[in-house]
């Protein structure tokens, strides 16, 4: 039945997410409607909601983004935006909870994890 999640994160100017979710992750542009936009690649969407209210009074996500190519997605996002990488985890790291992982981090520090899971025999 369920078969979707889809976060919604709040930016003050929603320059910050384009430039994160379209610029640097290459997200699509599905829906533009005033101040909220959905973005989709390879079925993964997110949706951007400018509100600098809710911006200003929520923590800034860290969203998990599973694929099942971690490092072709590295390669894509490095070449497109290295100045998006998270310091923290730049370049694709294999976990001690068994994922192997990188980061991007925005200028409002939302963090988004690109993860790729062992696969299950």
């Amino acid at each position: 039945m369920l078969t979707r999640f889809v976060g919604t994160v709040f930016y003050a100017d929603l320059s910050v997410g384009l430039d994160l979710f379209a610029d640097g992750l290459g997200m699509t542009v599905v829906h533009r409607d005033g101040d909220l936009v959905v973005l989709e690649r390879d079925g993964a969407k997110i949706q951007l909601c400018q509100n600098a209210e809710a911006a200003a009074h929520s923590e800034r996500p860290e969203l998990g983004l599973e694929t099942d190519d971690v490092e072709a997605v590295h390669r894509d996002v490095a070449a497109r935006r290295p100045d998006l990488l998270h310091p923290n985890l730049p370049t694709v790291r294999l976990r001690p909870w068994g994922a192997r992982e990188f980061a991007l981090l925005d200028s409002t520090t939302v963090c988004v994890v690109v993860r790729q899971w062992p696969a299950r025999d």
